[in-house]
């Protein structure tokens, strides 16, 4: 039976913690493992458009030795009607995995209904469990480990802040989200991600107050404040944020050599200050290299070849 990674919560506690130690193994020692996928096939499939998430997951599959398929939706006959259960059935007849950026993540859940391959969750509405294993392998690097450690996103409650929220309180992270009154994670990721840090000693708090959660926070995390879909709420949302702005004062307060951190891409004097990005505290270039990593220890993990 195929495995599927359409959430952060696919994956345990243990195995989360293995993928990231594989991830340094591959990124130390990429042509160990430059032939474990060879004479596989992998679908790319974008209904969004995107920069790091295609190059990182097309480069990751050719160097672990498996020839990418990457293919807009308009390109298939997702765009004339075909039902995307039909589009996994005839895949899954094709290639050896699918990886899909797409809106609703319902559509995910189906085509994993009915694959008989591995599925990726490389974007959706609901969640971005990719970047969040590039997130956690970034702090093992940077701070040594994420376990005990605070995480403070600052913005949105969006996808990006879900797959945080679950993939820190696997690993036994405080996290903690300070987002506008309205603009909450939804309340079934923030209680399933307490139950999960229950058990790992972690924590989660949700704060309205952006100071107060920065104080003493060893990651400062934010993303765009209107993502892919919202481009009519940008002025509205300008306004709502603009005390959620990822400044100089607010890395002030955080911890002694606390880092900053964002998903990309990234809009300077509005969701970070310029300075504060480009600034010594940033692991923003890490983060997005480190994509490439993570995906390709993930791929290997599905696959059981890791």
């Amino acid at each position: 039976m195929a495995r599927h990674y359409l959430s952060v919560d696919d994956l345990t506690p243990a195995e989360l913690t293995g993928l990231l130690e594989l991830s340094g193994k591959v990124k130390s020692d990429p042509d160990a493992y430059a032939e474990r996928l060879h004479g596989r096939s992998v679908a790319l499939i974008f209904e969004k458009p995107s920069t790091r998430t295609r190059l990182s997951f097309e480069v990751g599959v050719a160097e672990l030795g498996a020839h990418p398929l990457v293919i807009s939706s308009t390109e298939l006959q997702l765009g004339r009607g075909e039902t995307i259960e039909d589009t996994g059935r005839v895949l899954s007849r094709y290639v050896d995995a699918v990886v899909l950026r797409t809106f609703e993540q319902e559509r995910l859940e189906l085509l994993a209904s009915a694959s008989s391959i591995p599925v990726v969750n490389s974007l959706s509405d609901f969640e971005h469990p990719c970047q969040a294993l590039a997130d956690l392998f970034t702090i093992r690097e940077r701070l040594g480990g994420p376990e005990g450690r605070t995480l403070t996103y600052l913005g949105d409650g969006n996808n990006v802040a879900h797959s945080l929220l679950l993939a820190g309180a696997k690993v036994g992270m405080q996290v903690r989200m300070a987002t506008p009154p309205g603009f909450e994670p939804i309340p079934q990721v923030v209680k399933r991600a307490a139950e999960i840090a229950a058990e790992t000693g972690g924590s989660v708090e949700v704060f309205h107050d952006p100071s107060e959660a920065a104080a003493g926070a060893d990651i400062l995390y934010t993303d765009v404040w209107a993502s892919m879909g919202q481009d009519d709420e940008v002025d509205e949302r300008e306004l709502v944020f603009r005390g959620y702005q990822l400044d100089q004062k607010l890395v002030d307060l955080a911890a002694p050599g606390a880092i900053v951190m964002h998903c990309l891409p990234a809009h300077r004097g509005k969701e970070i200050a310029a300075e504060v990005i480009d600034g010594p505290r940033s692991a923003v270039w890490d983060q997005a290299e480190n994509r490439l990593h993570t995906q390709k220890a993930l791929l290997l993990l599905l696959f059981d070849l890791a």
